[in-house]
């Protein structure tokens, strides 16, 4: 048994069945993926794959228990990897954030200059989606922190950090009736046709259980997972938007007016997400207390624990 075919049978169930896929992923040839594959197999002297004809079809549940010991085992390699790294190469490494657009475009720039100011020598990549996919790269080993709304907080795997709360305002063109209409009300948005947040994400869904609460049926026109695309239809008449507070800046936001909404939604709160079983650098304790102060790297360790 080889690593590199515990590797190959992964990959080709995270490219949904497609070794071509895979293999081009991998870097490697089709045959050599179908052929180490089959190799496996034989050693075991059981099937991993179902397949139909030349194609696989499906992972038959003996290959669903094989996986999953697979991942664990390189998870743990991965992990000794990480030991090795930290002993020898303190200040030299990568770190992989997955995170909504709101929270790359609006809240983790200053964390990330100062954090590359402090270890220059780290390659730093930030992956963008929605809540669940930030929470599934986390999962998958594919990022190492995932920052998102409570959806993250959902999953087993993960050992989730509260970092900071928000809410939200509406978004008009400047002139706009909303703007000497005060209270804003949730009876006065519905009147205006709406542009808010998809509802994969936990802004949108919120704000939509909010609305029918109240009996109202907003008129949403537009939904989006970019609160910069939110403002673009807001700024060019297409209706009002609702979006996360922090996404409004006064000085770059010129061409539009805000008026806070924070009195008619609850608060959500944005986690940062590990997975549980995760060995962590030095610097990636660094990262997270930048951004959530409170849970330096004795708060971390013992939540892991």
């Amino acid at each position: 048994m080889k690593l590199h075919q515990l590797r190959y049978i992964r990959e080709v169930m995270r490219q949904n069945l497609s070794v071509s896929q895979a293999a081009d992923t991998l870097h490697t040839s089709q045959s050599g993926v179908s052929k180490q594959i089959q190799l496996l197999e034989e050693e075991l002297n059981l099937h991993i794959f179902q397949r139909s004809g030349k194609r696989i079809a499906s992972m038959t549940e003996s290959g669903k228990l094989i996986l999953s010991m697979a991942e664990r085992v390189l998870y743990e390699i991965e992990n000794i990897k990480r030991v090795s790294e930290e002993f020898n190469q303190k200040e030299v490494g990568s770190l992989t954030v997955a995170t909504t657009h709101t929270q790359a475009r609006y809240r983790l720039p200053a964390i990330v200059s100062l954090f590359m100011q402090r270890y220059p020598d780290i390659k730093l990549h930030i992956h963008q989606g929605t809540p669940t996919q930030v929470a599934e790269q986390v999962v998958n080993n594919e990022a190492d922190i995932g920052i998102a709304t409570e959806v993250i907080s959902s999953y087993d795997k993960l050992q989730c950090f509260p970092c900071y709360q928000w809410n939200r305002c509406v978004i008009t063109q400047h002139g706009h009736p909303l703007l000497a209409d005060a209270p804003l009300t949730l009876e006065k948005i519905a009147k205006y046709p709406l542009i808010t947040y998809d509802f994969t994400f936990t802004g949108g869904s919120l704000v939509n259980r909010i609305f029918t609460q109240a009996g109202l049926a907003p008129n949403i026109v537009l939904t989006a997972i970019d609160a910069d695309v939110i403002k673009t239809y807001v700024n060019l008449g297409l209706g009002i938007g609702l979006l996360a507070n922090i996404a409004y800046q006064p000085e770059r936001d010129t061409n539009l007016s805000a008026i806070d909404a924070s009195h008619l939604f609850p608060l959500s709160t944005t986690y940062l997400g590990i997975r549980r079983d995760a060995y962590l650098r030095g610097y990636m304790y660094e990262f997270i207390q930048l951004l959530a102060p409170r849970f330096n790297r004795k708060a971390v360790e013992a939540a892991l624990q």
